[in-house]
C-alpha cells in the first residue's frame, strides 16, 4: 500500500499551521487558521488518509523556521525539501520560479509570466498557479502581486487580508485591504 503520508499541526503568533508530508518532501502546508479542527480540515483536504506523526528532523525544522517566521523573524525556505507531485508544466516552472523570491522581495503575476518567457497574456495562469500551492510560504505566492500593486486574491485563512499581514511582517508596504462592503 502507497503512504498517503503524515501531518502535523502546530501553533504560530497567529494561529494553528499544518504540515504535510511524504517522505523527506513537504506535500501540504496549511497557513495559520483560528482552530486547531479548521487547521486539521484542511490539510486532510490536499493529503486525504495522512496520519498525524510527529515529524522527522527535517520537517521539524521546517516547522520550527516557521514557528520564527510568524513571529517576524527573518526566515528562508529555498533549502526546505518539497515534494509536490506532478503539477501541470507551467505550474511547475511558475513554483520554482517564485520559490526564488526572498524575504520582502514582491512581483507581480505578469513579471513571473514574462520570466517564464510566457509573456504577460499568462498572468491568468500564473495566478491559478498561485492559487493551488500546496506549500504557500515554501512557495512564496504571498509575495505575488497584482498588476499595479494590488494585493491581488489569496485563499489561504483570512484571504487577502492574511496576504496583507504577512507581507507587512516582511516590510513590504500594502494598501489596506477592503474586508467587505458596507451596504
Amino acid at each position: 500500500m502507497i503512504s498517503q503520508g503524515h501531518y502535523q499541526l502546530f501553533g504560530t503568533a497567529t494561529g494553528v499551521a499544518a504540515i504535510g508530508w511524504k517522505g523527506a518532501g513537504i506535500a501540504s502546508f496549511r497557513l495559520p487558521a483560528p482552530t486547531e479542527p479548521e487547521t486539521e480540515r484542511a490539510i486532510l483536504r490536499h493529503l486525504p488518509g495522512a496520519r498525524r506523526a510527529e515529524p522527522p528532523a527535517g520537517i521539524a525544522a521546517v516547522i520550527n523556521a516557521a514557528i520564527r517566521y510568524f513571529e517576524g523573524e527573518r526566515v528562508e525556505f529555498f533549502e526546505a525539501p518539497v515534494e509536490l507531485g506532478e503539477p501541470p508544466p507551467f505550474f511547475a516552472r511558475v513554483y520554482t520560479h517564485v520559490r526564488g523570491l526572498g524575504w520582502g522581495q514582491t512581483t507581480t503575476y505578469g513579471a513571473v509570466a514574462r520570466a517564464l518567457d510566457a509573456g504577460p497574456e499568462h498572468a491568468r495562469a500564473v495566478g491559478q498557479a498561485m492559487a493551488t500551492n500546496p506549500v504557500p510560504l515554501i512557495i512564496p505566492c504571498h509575495r505575488v502581486m497584482a498588476a499595479g500593486g494590488g494585493i491581488g486574491g489569496f485563499s489561504a485563512p483570512g484571504g487577502a487580508l492574511s496576504k496583507a499581514r504577512m507581507l507587512e511582517l516582511e516590510g513590504v508596504p500594502v494598501a489596506p485591504v477592503q474586508q467587505g462592503f458596507d451596504f
